[in-house]
């Protein structure tokens, strides 16, 4: 099955284990300690963010060393995009009507 960066993120604990590895490269184990499934419950998240190509792995001598692929976030920054100009207009345009109704108020 082909997954893609957003089924990635649509799971909270996956964006628990994408934030962990934001600040520093972990083992599995290291992982799993942060949260209180089981280390086959977190291991299938990571499997999840391999396959999305969220989180590389690397060899370091007998340890597995998990990496965040931030390069791959940049998918999600180009769809929310097209959405950043509608929010930032209705926000300005909030303002301003909040504005006049302090005004209004004075």
């Amino acid at each position: 099955m082909r997954r893609d960066v957003f089924q990635a993120i649509a799971d909270p604990t996956r964006r628990a284990i994408i934030s962990l590895l934001a600040l520093q490269a972990m083992t599995p184990n290291a992982i799993a300690e942060h949260f209180q499934s089981s280390r086959q419950a977190v291991s299938k998240h990571i499997q999840i963010l391999s396959e999305c190509q969220l989180v590389s792995q690397k060899q370091t001598g007998r340890e597995i060393y998990y990496h965040f692929n931030a390069q791959k976030m940049k998918e999600v920054d180009v769809w929310m995009d097209q959405f950043r100009t509608l929010w930032e207009t209705r926000f300005s345009q909030l303002d301003n009507v909040l504005q006049n109704l302090k005004n209004k108020q004075s």
